[in-house]
């Protein structure tokens, strides 16, 4: 099959990365174990993960007229992501995320900068790039009018429509009809559609006006087929040693696979998410195709 290409409308960040015995209690001080920095960005890493598994990716975001925002950018360019549709935001700081990392889970707190800067005439502006995508990724760390705008884009453009619907939000109700797929894990869901965070996972899934693809961790994946029957995709077991973008990596590899059908699209993500949680950093340990490959004939 060709190559798929994909255009991912999102955030742009540098992970300010902790490793940590265990989480802080409130107003506790601890010594930590470790720093790093890392590139990130919900965005930027979705777009890495999809283009180290073989796909066209055009980037759509903002960062800012700083030195993490040349960086970024150029590490995006070694990856082979187009980024001619990123746009420098003067005067604006690029996006950053400070990450604490401990006892196989982690923590996060975003400043979006530049991300929030965007606006839907920039998106309406982008017309082109997503015209002449296989498919759409987008995410929640960018303006909600600007998600909504790209949504109606991919619709006028019968284009798939997936957003990853995190950090988590109630989902405006012109958005909902919009998207192709969902993808978020419980929480998210549930406050996605304003229900109750303990609502059984299939109760919310049965809620949902639209498909929905939920991710459960060591669990696997519980997604909606072509019938809107809701069927399960079990885990890779793995030694974590970073769980920060296995999502990401999750919803680039989907994206990827989205021509070969729901059931090897959720399959292949599954085991790409698998592999991304095996090093330190949101896009270190994301896979290539090869190594994809490698690891399911290993299973």
């Amino acid at each position: 099959m060709s190559a798929p290409k994909i255009t991912i409308i999102g955030s742009i960040n540098m992970d300010l990365v902790t490793q940590s015995p265990r989480f802080p209690k409130v107003g506790e001080t601890l010594i930590g174990s470790g720093f790093h920095r890392f590139m990130g960005g919900k965005g930027a890493n979705q777009a890495v993960a999809a283009a180290r598994l073989g796909a066209e990716v055009t980037m759509i975001g903002a960062v800012g007229d700083d030195s993490f925002g040349r960086e970024l950018c150029a590490n995006l360019k070694r990856e082979g992501v187009n980024t001619d549709n990123i746009h420098t935001a003067s005067g604006q700081a690029t996006g950053m995320a400070n990450i604490t990392v401990a006892e196989n889970d982690n923590h996060i707190i975003i400043v979006p900068g530049a991300n929030f800067s965007i606006t839907p005439a920039d998106i309406e502006a982008q017309a082109p790039a997503i015209a002449a995508a296989d498919i759409i990724l987008c995410q929640l760390e960018i303006p909600m009018e600007c998600v909504i705008t790209a949504a109606k884009l991919a619709k006028k453009h019968r284009k798939p429509f997936i957003l990853n619907p995190a950090p988590a939000q109630p989902l405006p109700a012109e958005l909902l009809p919009n998207i192709t797929l969902l993808t978020p894990n419980a929480y998210e869901l549930a406050i996605s559609l304003g229900l109750p965070e303990d609502t059984p996972a299939e109760t919310l899934m049965q809620q949902s006006p639209c498909p929905v693809l939920m991710t459960r961790g060591a669990e696997g994946a519980l997604y909606h087929d072509e019938q809107r029957h809701v069927q399960h995709q079990p885990s890779f077991k793995v030694t974590p040693a970073d769980t920060t973008g296995a999502g990401d990596t999750f919803n680039g590899a989907l994206a990827v696979f989205w021509q070969q059908g729901m059931a090897e699209a959720v399959k292949q993500a599954c085991a790409a998410a698998a592999l991304s949680v095996t090093k330190l950093g949101a896009q270190g340990g994301m896979p290539t195709a090869a190594e994809l490959a490698r690891f399911l004939q290993q299973q």
